[in-house]
């Protein structure tokens, strides 16, 4: 196995170890990488201890000696504290230090971490990630990278350990831009596929026949291919996106698309579904939950 090292520490600090977070640190640290994870969460870095160089709660412990870091974080919160960590390092902060922060989060509030790096020698790209859970634990990832092109060139080599391609979509805030459309599609296709398979079981098809036979036609989409099977088999309790997590998603897309100005009469029929997995206790399921919340609005006695 060949380990791509930087001196006597690790390569790659990854900061997040939740779902995406930890695929990504996983798949590195088994090309022979050398990852530092680092977590708030005492339960994320004992999962992940055998199998990264160390796990860290302090983001400076972890930083030291370190080139390159990757952020997977679930709110602007959690983003402000890291880049305040990082600053506070001061000359301790490894010097052309390159963050790529894949999380969805508000582009102003990327701007903001990006200027605040900046002051202190840190470059931030904005690299949102494209792909479910299930689909990171098979590299089957999109990465919408935008900012530093010679930034994007360091990262590159990275991250054909954890994805299928990385995009480089231009200017600083870009990704976001992008993930933003990417994810109001998924938002929609999510729930048609939901949609779709109740009405095909009450004209008397099988659902996954129907996974299979309509992903290979006009009708199929990514959603339907990844998401389909776990509607079908009623297996939503494994989460690759939580019910939960993705209400910050769905929020920031119903932001922009006002923002925009742009009508959007299909995401603001979706939203009710989303929030109806919340209330039927949904929160920590997969987002695959939509077809419970239809098949429940049709009458039928579907598990929880």
């Amino acid at each position: 196995m060949t380990r791509i090292a930087v001196k006597s520490h690790p390569a790659v600090v990854v900061i997040g170890l939740g779902i995406m977070g930890s695929a990504m640190a996983g798949h590195l640290a088994k090309a022979g990488v050398r990852v530092n994870g680092v977590d708030v969460d005492m339960t994320a870095r004992k999962r992940m201890a055998r199998l990264l160089e160390s796990v860290e709660a302090s983001v400076s412990n972890a930083l030291v000696g370190c080139k390159i870091a990757i952020t997977s974080l679930p709110s602007v919160g959690a983003l402000d504290a890291v880049v305040e960590q990082i600053i506070a390092m001061g000359k301790q902060c490894p010097k052309g230090l390159v963050v790529m922060e894949t999380s969805t989060l508000p582009l102003t509030n990327k701007l903001q971490a990006r200027d605040q790096l900046a002051a202190v020698g840190v470059t931030l790209l904005d690299c949102p990630l494209s792909g479910t859970g299930a689909q990171a634990k098979k590299k089957d990832l999109a990465i919408y990278a935008s900012g530093d092109k010679k930034a994007i060139g360091r990262i590159r080599g990275l991250c054909q350990h954890f994805s299928r391609v990385v995009y480089d979509v231009g200017v600083f805030g870009n990704g976001t831009q992008m993930k933003l459309v990417a994810n109001l599609l998924v938002a929609l296709h999510n729930v048609s596929t939901a949609e779709a398979l109740l009405f095909g079981q009450r004209l008397g098809l099988d659902q996954m026949q129907m996974v299979n036979v309509l992903s290979d036609g006009a009708g199929g989409s990514r959603m339907l291919s990844v998401r389909g099977p776990v509607m079908a088999t009623r297996t939503w309790q494994d989460a690759a996106m939580k019910v939960g997590v993705w209400q910050k998603d769905m929020q920031i897309i119903g932001d922009a698309l006002k923002d925009a100005k742009v009508p959007a009469p299909l995401f603001a029929a979706s939203v009710p579904i989303y929030l109806a997995a919340m209330a039927q206790g949904h929160a920590l399921h997969d987002t695959a939950a939509v077809y419970a919340v239809l098949a429940r609005m049709a009458g039928e006695d579907v598990p929880q």
